[in-house]
């Protein structure tokens, strides 16, 4: 009994870990618990860190902070390694709406502030401190400490008990909103997440193939590289080809002949098939199995690229159509397949679509790696490198002019930066980015429970005594703060933007500037446009609310 009250009450490291685990255990174990079908999940280890703070139990402050920290940062490495790659061309649609319908939403929340505080009689000090916990922004509560030292050398106690009252109203406030606005817009999730998935494949590059016979009089006689130039602004590539005459089946080389009524094996862009037939001819009938059961000298074999050396290098830089007369025919990755083009790089965890003699294709097999036991294996140095990256970009002070102070964009927001960029463009850079979605979804969970835990050990212990001492009233305000915006500009962005429930999903989460919105509904995880569009609103939103928050403080402190 003794050794009990020690890991719960004591102050050594094994007590914290207790603790936490206590907490953690607790809060998944209240997560299964549904009332109409719908459960608030892994927020309930928030309410659990609530209760523990509130009967007693704490852990050193220090540890407290660094494990909360840490656990944000690889929730947000998580996040950004998943929606990465599909993050700027998402951007591009739609991305700048929904930057300006956040901007709308961070004014209404300023307005709606004043305003109380204008009429109400609290300090500005506590209304940016509410104003703060309403909108889930940690940073901007920092720099609103920040700005009130700069002025008086000391930082208003009440910025801090504005925060921690608002924080618990704004998690309930995005509760209420994710689940009403699925009554409200009277969302069926299956349908429309049927429509979403219906509209990316229509509007996704992937690679077709596609079997076209010869019939117009321009190709005659003409090389392969020069009918490439006749449609140079077209995605496509002539893999095989079926000559006539001879009914020979050869590898297409840049310097091969086609003739009147060859068959080309082509694979091009689903946007592009129409428009490529008709210049060379016609669609035929001719599947690519088809093509393999009339070629017994020619094989077509995936491989699984895992040889660190080949990542980041072009299909051109590999020269295997000119050493091995093996080419690329496509390249599958992240669910989608591209067309293997000469400047495409490829990316560890690519597969790849090998055409040539086995003998051949057998060699290149074994320059590009196909193990699959080695992309099983956790790659923690990608890991690292982004959170060196991401804590030294959320340290860069950033001057502005008026400020006491300089902004920062924080350990979370350089971490979601950094994360989205890596995934991205670590390719051209030789780096090794490829994580099994596995390990980026545990690193996603873990470090969210971890955050949110040590969120509910922090407000508990003074968090009842402050409700009774009229911090209800700036709860209520807290909650006002946080439903008013979201909900006037979740109405604009879905009848006036005509923004999908999941995009909204997304946006909420962004707004707020609180990445564990994402679970708070199990309809956010059916797809990854949440996330996607989290990591489109969150960067800006960030900046303008933690610049507003220290401005408020310069303008109307006393």
């Amino acid at each position: 009994m003794e050794m009990i009250v020690d890991l719960l009450t004591g102050t050594s490291i094994g007590q914290s870990i207790f603790v936490l685990a206590l907490v953690v255990t607790v809060g998944l174990s209240l997560s299964k618990i549904k009332v109409g079908g719908f459960s608030l999940g892994v927020t309930w280890v928030l309410f659990s860190g609530i209760l523990a703070g509130h009967l007693g139990l704490a852990i050193d402050p220090t540890v407290l902070s660094f494990v909360k920290e840490s656990g944000m940062v690889m929730f947000i490495f998580g996040i950004g390694m998943i929606v990465g790659p599909g993050f700027f061309s998402t951007f591009k649609q739609g991305g700048i709406q929904l930057n300006l319908l956040s901007i709308a939403s961070v004014f209404i929340a300023l307005i709606i502030t004043y305003l109380i505080f204008y009429f109400s009689g609290n300090s500005i000090e506590a209304m940016v401190g509410i104003m703060s916990g309403a909108v889930t922004n940690t940073p901007a509560l920092g720099a609103a400490q920040e700005a009130a030292k700069g002025l008086t050398g000391t930082a208003s106690p009440d910025i801090g008990i504005g925060y921690a009252l608002g924080y618990p109203m704004a998690i309930l406030g995005m509760i209420i909103t994710t689940g009403g606005l699925k009554w409200a817009f009277r969302v069926k999730v299956d349908e429309e997440s049927q429509r979403i998935e219906d509209r990316e494949k229509a509007q996704r590059k992937e690679a077709l193939v596609i079997s076209v016979e010869v019939t117009n009089p321009s190709v005659f006689q003409n090389k392969v590289a020069h009918v490439k130039t006749l449609l140079d602004k077209h995605d496509f590539l002539i893999s095989r080809i079926m000559h006539k005459d001879t009914g020979v089946i050869e590898m297409a080389h840049p310097e091969t002949v086609i003739n009147e009524g060859d068959k080309l094996l082509i694979i091009a862009e689903q946007s592009e098939v129409e428009i490529i037939c008709a210049f060379i001819g016609h669609r035929i009938e001719m599947t690519d199995a088809l093509w393999g059961k009339l070629d017994h000298r020619l094989i077509s074999r995936r491989c699984l690229v895992t040889q660190g050396g080949i990542n980041g290098k072009s299909i051109e830089e590999l020269k295997l159509r000119s050493i091995y007369n093996v080419n690329i025919s496509r390249v599958h990755r992240a669910g989608v397949h591209l067309i293997g083009k000469p400047d495409l790089r490829l990316q560890i965890g690519d597969t790849v679509i090998l055409v040539g003699e086995e003998e051949n294709v057998k060699r290149v097999e074994r320059i590009l790696g196909n193990s699959v036991n080695s992309l099983r294996r956790p790659n923690l140095s990608v890991l690292f490198f982004v959170l060196l990256l991401g804590v030294l970009i959320g340290s860069i002070e950033i001057p502005l002019a008026g400020m006491p102070m300089p902004v920062k964009l924080g350990f979370s927001g350089g971490t979601l930066i950094v994360a989205i960029l890596i995934s991205n463009f670590g390719t051209r850079f030789k780096l090794n980015t490829h994580n099994t979605q596995s390990v980026n979804l545990m690193l996603k969970e873990f470090g969210i429970t971890l955050f949110l835990a040590c969120v509910g050990l922090s407000v508990g212990g003074n968090f009842v005594s402050k409700l009774l001492d009229g911090g209800y009233l700036w709860m209520g305000y807290a909650l006002i703060i946080t439903l008013v915006p979201l909900w006037i500009t979740s109405v604009l962005g879905r009848y006036w933007l005509k923004l999908d429930y999941f995009t909204l999903l997304g946006y909420i989460a962004g707004t707020m500037t609180f990445a564990p919105a994402l679970s708070l509904t199990p309809d956010a995880s059916k797809n990854n446009i949440p996330a996607i569009r989290y990591a489109t609103v969150y960067p800006l939103t960030l900046f303008v609310r933690v610049m507003l928050a220290q401005w408020m403080i310069l303008l109307f402190a006393k």
